[in-house]
């Protein structure tokens, strides 16, 4: 059985294709995206633009035409953030509904939170400690603490980096000062995490796709890092993270528009992107750090798969 994922982002729109073969293994058919910014000039006002929700109903198209190529038994879709905070978000929905006969299902942050932690599990498998992950998006940002016998906490934060971009408009390239600002406000909206940081002590940092792939690609194509079989984990030493780290942050978006590996929708947001991750790093103190390739898309197909192998 064919199933295609479709995972209706904030900053993108992402297509997994994939062939469930029982119910813990499938086989990645397709795993593409587009770039939509569907936050773009809006997201803090709780409203999808006009040109962005062109651009996100262009997009969906294109991902049917993918699809054609494929025989594809199911479709699922999920919208995240942007589109359950936006006033018109049904109006959006709606709209695929009438253009594509696509039934969109609009997800919690906690939903998100736990298709993304079954996602992550599946790469996981060798590791018994206790690990948080952090899946970065354009509209929330989700954290969960968990082992691989379940979650232990999980919370979805509306810190995402379309958000933060809105919020702090920063200068290019981003300075000292604005930086501080940044982490001085992560610093007060995140003392939750913090808190249950001190209660169940993780061990392990795991990056879930989004902005982790783009470090990834980047330290693989500067050679700093080694392509890994399947792509679905790769270890980050942390001094190699934070030698991309204070490059980035000292980058104009031009120099990145030249760095190999970082896909053009997220230039503009990668430095706000580095700028959470390290603040959360050195909060925690945790230097172990992975990155896996899998998330809230890879989370659903397994999701259905158990559904229907569990029968």
């Amino acid at each position: 059985m064919n199933i295609a994922v479709i995972d209706l982002g904030t900053n993108t729109f992402n297509l997994l294709i994939a062939k469930i073969i029982d119910n813990n293994q499938f086989k990645i058919l397709l795993n593409t995206k587009e770039g939509v910014k569907l936050g773009e000039g809006g997201i803090n006002k709780k409203y999808i633009t006009e040109t962005a929700f062109q651009r996100g109903i262009d997009a969906v198209g294109r991902h049917f035409e993918r699809m054609k190529s494929y025989k594809v038994d199911h479709v699922l879709a999920f919208a995240t953030s942007a589109i359950r905070d936006a006033t018109n978000g049904n109006e959006f929905t709606n709209a695929l509904k009438q253009r594509y006969n696509l039934d969109v299902k609009v997800i919690t942050g906690d939903k998100e939170a736990e298709l993304i932690y079954t996602g992550v599990k599946h790469t996981l498998p060798f590791i018994n400690k206790c690990f948080i992950v952090l899946d970065i998006g354009g509209g929330s940002n989700e954290f969960i603490i968990a082992n691989n016998k379940g979650i232990m906490w999980k919370r979805s934060f509306k810190l995402g980096m379309a958000r933060l971009m809105e919020k702090f408009h920063p200068t290019d390239p981003i300075s000292p000062i604005e930086i501080l600002s940044i982490e001085q406000y992560l610093n007060e909206q995140l003392t939750e995490l913090f808190e249950q940081v001190q209660k169940y002590k993780p061990e392990v940092f795991v990056g879930a796709s989004g902005s982790f792939d783009s470090f990834v690609l980047m330290l693989i194509n500067e050679q700093l890092i080694e392509h890994s079989d399947g792509d679905s984990i790769h270890v980050l030493p942390i001094d190699i993270y934070n030698q991309l780290h204070n490059k980035l942050i000292q980058s104009t978006i031009a120099q990145r528009s030249q760095m190999q590996g970082l896909e053009p929708v997220r230039r503009d947001m990668i430095v706000l992107a580095t700028i959470f991750v390290n603040f959360v790093l050195k909060k925690t103190k945790l230097t172990t750090v992975y990155q896996s390739g899998y998330s809230l898309k890879e989370g659903a197909v397994l999701e259905m798969a158990r559904k229907i192998f569990l029968k």
